[in-house]
């Protein structure tokens, strides 16, 4: 069986998670599936960097041990993961013992080969980023130097050191660059490092004498270990490296590191130096996507602007931001986040298109078929069309995530998906419904709208596990891998559940507006107090309670042993639902199907004649009691909140 290994970095545990950390790890979590899918074992990785300047100032300004620090942190960064259905392989913390011995071990073998060396290093060192920076940095006001990459001033560093011999490794890194051209992708990313290369490599210090916290240098114990050669080898160490172990042999080389673009210079460059000391394989490739901003500036702590999933966690289901994040970002561009985008692409996308095309192929398998298909279909060409349209669509797919494009596959799934929408509009099976010799043709439609389905969620599972799991429930398939699914003649299926319920964006932010406003004291309390409401008047508040959708009418049928009542089925964006109205003296069945209404949706369901009624429809009447049903517009979508 053929494999491939995924890694994360390791992440600093000087800070909580953020959505940049979640952003990489969904990445590689998603890419693990897809291959998984695919047929490949797997191996994923994640973990934490825990040693370090920053985390031992940090743990000193809390007053307590970096360690303890470090547990804290630890448990932060695996609660999200659990929370976003992350399934790593292992979680390395290089904290860990194995990871130390192998460090240790990793550096008496490239120190024995003589390309590491003690020596003594003056320069200016970021202790933000950990590294010093280059002459050329701009000065800062003091004569210190400006980081680079953090913005933040350096400080003038002395010390004895041991150095890794970098300038030796120019020329091997550019050969193997130019060997290897898909190293590192996107190519942009390459041509970056290529000319950094060329300027000249010069050697980089690897230990500390001035920080204790992180592995002790052999036989040397008045130095650490550098964080970068200390970090970097965790993707062998995770392994059993040293050791010759079963998962060294069949996982390493790594078929791909995933990271932002700010750390591609130690990977790239260093990573490679260091593996080629030591005479051990290169990993295959490297993936370097951009950074997540926020009103169009870099998420930083000093600007206050940092995403926390935690918070976003508290509103949406966990597949609804893995989907963002991978639907809204070109892999190596940056991409800006705004509450506002998110909510309409989930809403349009996976609550409108994918969440509604479920709810109501579900629906009519309840409605008409009683959950069971009794095997006697009669399919047509268009049912074909379908299925060659989905091998086609899977083909793209299977091509777009190949390359990282996972913008562009969830683009062309959803294009299908559209595609599966409109076959139902086609097709009109509410008509068929009314007729029992249509009812093959019935079956066959709805059939093919289930493998359909089921195709199409293998595919998008890789990115929304979860939620595709509901699905593969729902329908009683449980085959994961990519194909067209066929799931027999004869089958039966669950009532479908809403999967991805729409969100107001009114409601949101003004739910996150109370959220984020300090508690009032009594006397502003009092100011604020609301007027009380004059007798046989409603509130505003009360007013805003009721929640008036825009639906439409799938089915209509008159109730048995009455004159004015009928039946409607309605697709409200978030379900298909039964309506129970009296309303049958004035309107057709046949004149509301297709047509779109506006319905009360959270008024409490009454049971009429045997029916339970799921809302009531909202109608103007004359002097007569003659009901007058809005006009809605065509292009309205299903869905929208009337205010």
């Amino acid at each position: 069986m053929s494999t491939f290994y995924v890694t994360t970095p390791i992440y600093y545990v000087n800070d909580i998670p953020h959505i940049g950390h979640a952003y990489t790890t969904i990445m590689a979590d998603a890419i693990t599936r897809f291959r998984q899918a695919e047929g490949y074992q797997t191996f994923f990785l994640t973990g934490t960097d825990e040693h370090g300047q920053k985390i031992e100032k940090s743990a000193e300004a809390q007053g307590i041990t970096p360690k303890v620090l470090a547990d804290r942190v630890v448990e932060r960064f695996k609660d999200l993961w659990r929370v976003l259905d992350i399934r790593y392989d292992r979680f390395i913390r290089t904290t860990d013992a194995d990871h130390v011995a192998g460090v240790q071990h990793l550096f008496r073998k490239v120190l024995e080969k003589g390309d590491i060396y003690p020596g003594n290093y003056r320069g200016q060192y970021c202790v933000s980023c950990e590294g010093y920076v280059a002459e050329t940095a701009t000065d800062s006001p003091s004569g210190n130097k400006i980081c680079p990459d953090c913005g933040k001033e350096t400080e003038l560093l002395t010390e004895r050191c041991y150095f890794f011999r970098l300038s030796a490794y120019s020329e091997r890194l550019l050969n193997f660059y130019r060997e290897n051209p898909d190293f590192i992708r996107p190519v942009s990313r390459m041509n970056e490092v290529v000319s950094f290369v060329k300027m000249g490599l010069k050697d980089l210090s690897i230990t500390r004498s001035t920080v204790k916290w992180g592995v002790p240098v052999p036989d040397d114990a008045e130095q650490t270990i550098y964080v970068w050669f200390d970090a970097l080898s965790n993707y062998i160490t995770a392994l059993g490296y040293p050791e010759s172990t079963a998962e060294f042999a069949r996982f390493w080389p790594a078929d791909l590191h995933v990271m932002a673009k700010d750390i591609l210079r130690f990977h790239a460059v260093y990573w490679p130096a260091f593996l080629m000391a030591a005479d051990i394989e290169l990993p295959r490739r490297e993936l370097i996507h951009g950074w997540w901003l926020k009103d169009e500036k870099k998420m930083s702590k000093s600007r206050d602007n940092v995403l926390d999933p935690h918070i976003l966690l508290k509103h949406f289901p966990a597949d609804a931001i893995r989907y963002f994040l991978m639907r809204e970002a070109p892999i190596g561009a940056d991409a800006n986040f705004s509450h506002q985008g998110f909510i309409t692409r989930i809403n349009t996308e996976l609550t409108n298109d994918w969440a509604n095309l479920i709810s109501r192929t579900g629906g009519m398998i309840s409605r008409y078929f009683s959950n069971r298909f009794p095997g006697q279909a009669d399919y047509s060409s268009a049912e074909e069309e379908l299925r060659e349209d989905y091998l086609e669509l899977e083909n793209e797919v299977r091509s777009h995530f190949d390359a990282y494009a996972f913008n562009r596959g969830l683009e062309r799934i959803m294009e299908y998906v559209n595609r599966l929408n409109r076959y139902i509009v086609e097709s009109e099976p509410w008509k068929m419904a009314g007729d029992r010799s249509c009812y093959p043709k019935l079956e066959a439609v709805l059939k093919t709208l289930v493998r359909a389905i089921l195709s199409t969620n293998a595919l998008l599972a890789p990115v929304i596990p979860h939620s595709a799991a509901r699905v593969r429930k729902f329908f009683n398939h449980a085959d994961e891998n990519f194909g067209w699914k066929d799931p027999g003649e004869s089958f039966s299926v669950q009532d479908v559940e809403p999967l991805f319920p729409r969100v107001d964006p009114k409601e949101f932010f003004a739910e996150e507006l109370r959220e984020t406003q300090p508690p009032q004291s009594p006397k502003e309390a009092q100011m604020n107090e609301k007027p009380q409401t004059p007798e046989g008047m409603i509130s505003f508040d009360e007013f805003k309670k009721v929640r008036m959708v825009v639906a439409r009418v799938v089915t209509a049928e008159k109730v048995e042993k009455t004159d004015k009542l009928l039946r409607l089925s309605v697709d409200t964006g978030d379900d298909t639902r039964t309506l129970v109205a009296g309303i049958a003296q004035y309107y057709t069945p046949e004149e509301l199907v297709e047509r779109k209404i506006i319905i009360v949706a959270n008024l409490q369901p009454a049971t009429i004649r045997g029916i339970e009624s799921r809302g009531m429809i909202l109608a103007a009447t004359d002097k007569d009691g003659r009901p007058y049903i809005p006009e809605i517009p065509a292009d309205t979508p299903v869905g929208s909140v009337m205010r």
